[in-house]
């Protein structure tokens, strides 16, 4: 069953450069699903459509449907998707410094109006990430870079969503910090059964757990399917994920990599 579906969405920011085009794209029920593209793709607006947050950069859904659940969310409030079951972590980490990991946690818990039921996701939240039980009583300006981007996570959980948009959960992090803030990722969508759209440079970490991706160029979709059939090509190999090291390119007098799906 589809959750959330893109039908041929554009968005345009003042008016006049228009960033999206004409993007589909489907995230089944407890589905993780992939954007992947370079820098200027399209993939956060993306996101931010889906979201609501579009208007505090000026920008606006100009074309397409946006359908959540079965239903239009053209013209729904941000909060309003929020209580209906979208989540939103933002690229960068953007967590309370002053407050601690556990304050953090219920400063997303408006929602909620039953405080044994907040203790139990508080809980359950520091079950999925250890680390930040054992720093629940520091300052989280204090954490280290991954630590901030799982509490972002785990605060995000905290409203019980039903699907959650991840941005950049990788940016800045070591290779040992991916792989577990990956994996944490994978258990959150297979235990709470959270449907995720995980927008993502690491191609090779967001294949790796992805079901299905979608791959965008210019603000266009222009390659999706299985995560596994999208790794396995080969053009997708040499743009996004290294390359196919057998051949010596030293010994190429003229290489250009190429992009079959862009011809």
């Amino acid at each position: 069953m589809t959750l959330l579906a893109l039908n041929n969405v554009e968005v345009v920011y003042d008016r006049v450069f228009l960033a999206v085009k004409g993007v589909s794209i489907d995230v089944p029920e407890g589905g993780l699903v992939a954007l992947l593209g370079a820098n200027g793709a399209g993939k956060s607006t993306t996101l931010k459509a889906v979201s609501g947050l579009l208007k505090p950069e000026r920008g606006l859904v100009s074309r397409g449907d946006i359908h959540f659940g079965g239903d239009s969310i053209a013209g729904v409030e941000p909060a309003e998707r929020v209580r209906r079951g979208i989540v939103h972590v933002l690229e960068g980490r953007r967590v309370f410094e002053h407050l601690t990991p556990a304050e953090n946690l219920l400063a997303a818990t408006s929602m909620h109006r039953n405080r044994a039921k907040v203790a139990t996701l508080i809980e359950r939240t520091f079950d999925w990430f250890p680390s930040l039980a054992a720093r629940k009583a520091s300052k989280a300006g204090y954490l280290s870079g991954g630590e901030q981007q799982m509490l972002a996570i785990g605060r995000a959980l905290m409203t019980e969503p039903r699907l959650i948009l991840l941005d950049e959960p990788s940016l800045g992090l070591s290779p040992r910090l991916v792989g577990e803030i990956f994996a944490i990722i994978r258990r959150i969508n297979q235990e709470a059964g959270v449907a995720v759209l995980l927008v993502e440079q690491n191609a090779t970490a967001a294949l790796a757990i992805a079901e299905t991706a979608y791959l965008l160029e210019n603000g266009r979709v222009v390659m999706s399917g299985p995560a596994a059939v999208i790794a396995d090509n080969p053009d997708v190999k040499n743009a996004y994920l290294g390359g196919d090291h057998a051949v010596d390119y030293l010994a190429v007098k003229h290489y250009r990599m190429r992009k079959r799906w862009l011809s």
